[in-house]
């Protein structure tokens, strides 16, 4: 179930936040109406971050041995190509 809290929360009912999240559920916080952040468990984060960080040291090698550059249009286009392939 989706949680949204206001910000002030974080400092008033930081425990059941820190409940809410140990369970694998985001805390959405918002300010004056609008979303302003997400609270997500260590555990959580290190999982959606945790790739990207080894996939763009991977990218970056390769950058490094290759002198191929693409536009952005270029990558664009070939993105949306695999991926209406793949459909």
């Amino acid at each position: 179930m989706i949680q949204i809290k206001p910000v002030s929360d974080l400092r008033n009912k930081f425990t059941e936040i820190e409940r809410i999240v140990s369970t694998g559920n985001p805390v959405f916080l918002t300010k004056n109406g609008h979303g302003t952040m997400v609270v997500l468990s260590l555990e959580d984060y290190s999982r959606l971050a945790g790739n990207i960080e080894k996939e763009l040291m991977i990218a970056e090698a390769a950058a490094e041995s290759d002198s191929t550059r693409y536009t952005r249009d270029e990558m664009y286009n070939m993105l949306k190509a695999r991926i209406d392939a793949a459909r």
